[in-house]
């Protein structure tokens, strides 16, 4: 009777009127075990296989790795998907917003900041925090205004002020994951950590900035309204960023002072967890930027928590962690490369042929010159304060 009343509440039930479902059983088999939802299930996990076979064959090749082998494959299972639904969809399963933002991105980011190389990280904060945060609002102004200036004479009339802003707050985000896979720490330890420190910060920044403008009202511009976006950007950064340093402090202290590990490993390793999980959680409640608070809250843990640890819990932690942020950022790379076929999104354009290149051509463009007009400046800025010559950005390195 307990699972008929908990089958029953998953459905929108009641005990008073479930004597009107006796026939509940066969209904939840239906719907609870969806065949095409375990056919799709069943896709995605064998390309999540077959991404990490071929990337451990692929490990000695510095111009392959798992995010290419994952586009590929999502690109080819999408191919196969259309030609078998006859050109109807290329889709499998739905991809929802909440599942990417409060499912597949915190692990991600967490173990960034969990697994950052801290001694050379804030030894180089200052040059990380110049490109991440200086360097994304310069690209972000050259970005929103290529677009206001260039997407009225393409033929796109329909955008607003904020609807500029936010394409630019969007396009001054850049992955620094395929340039990394390029890099090697050993040789390039330098160089390794300003493109790590700077893609994580540029991330936080350019989703701070897309909430900034958010938040704003411009069909009232007056000459605080620049102001009002600085302000609400400072508050956002500084508030989420204090956000996930108290929560990883707390957790460590929590952990020291009651040393779980004496009783259960269990215990720690959940309550690690779980905590990593809260503050981004409650910085999205709170309209703040979880991305910056999970970021900070994992450096804070890797430094205070995990080092109250027992070993065995120090080991599992670091693994699981680094596990569930690699399958969380292969299945969102592979479902990208089914995503691009799809078909209902090609059709709801209205746009020409000509007129999406054109767009799509501007917009890479610009989030060219929008990189060159921070990078090259502020590089050679740092080098003239730089006394030692390994610490300088050269032009074969800018490039």
């Amino acid at each position: 009777m307990a699972t008929k009343i908990l089958n029953a509440a998953m459905l929108g039930l009641t005990p008073e009127n479930m004597s009107s479902h006796e026939h509940l059983p066969s209904e939840l088999d239906a719907s609870l075990l969806n065949t095409s939802t375990v056919i799709a299930l069943c896709v995605f996990f064998a390309l999540l296989c077959a991404c990490i076979v071929i990337g451990h064959l692929l490990e000695e090749n510095r111009w392959a790795n798992e995010s290419i082998t994952a586009l590929l494959l999502g690109l080819c299972a999408g191919v196969v998907v259309l030609l078998i639904r006859k050109g109807e969809s290329s889709h499998l399963m739905k991809f929802s917003e909440d599942l990417f933002f409060l499912y597949l991105l915190p692990p991600i980011i967490f173990n960034a900041g969990f697994q950052v190389k801290k001694k050379r990280f804030f030894k180089n904060f200052t040059t990380i925090l110049l490109f991440g945060i200086f360097g994304t609002v310069i690209s972000f102004c050259i970005i929103s205004l290529g677009v206001f200036w260039t997407f009225k004479k393409i033929g796109v009339r329909s955008l607003n002020i904020k609807d500029h802003l936010a394409i630019g707050a969007i396009m001054s985000a850049t992955d620094s994951v395929c340039t990394l896979q390029v890099l090697s720490q050993d040789e390039t330890p330098f160089l390794y950590s300003i493109v790590f420190g700077e893609g994580v910060v540029n991330d936080a920044t350019s989703i701070v900035l897309f909430n900034s403008v958010q938040t704003l009202d411009f069909d009232n511009i007056d000459g605080f309204t620049a102001l009002k976006l600085i302000g609400t950007f400072l508050y956002l950064f500084f508030t989420s960023t204090a956000l996930g340093l108290a929560a990883g402090l707390l957790s460590a202290f929590i952990i020291k002072t009651l040393y779980f590990g004496r009783h259960s490993t269990d215990r720690e390793f959940a309550l690690m967890i779980l905590m990593a999980y809260l503050p981004y959680l409650l910085a999205e409640l709170l309209n703040l930027s979880g991305i910056l608070t999970v970021f900070f809250c994992g450096i804070v843990m890797s430094h205070y928590t995990w080092h109250n640890v027992t070993e065995s819990s120090r080991i599992t932690t670091k693994h699981a962690f680094a596990t569930i942020s690699f399958i969380a950022e292969t299945f969102i790379f592979l479902y990208v490369g089914m995503d691009a076929l799809d078909i209902d999104k090609w059709r709801e354009s209205k746009a020409s042929a000509g007129t999406s290149a054109a767009i799509s051509s501007t917009l890479f463009a610009l989030v060219l010159v929008g990189r060159a007009a921070f990078i090259f400046p502020l590089a050679n800025i740092l080098n003239c304060f730089q006394k030692i010559e390994s610490s300088k950005i050269h032009f074969k390195q800018q490039g």
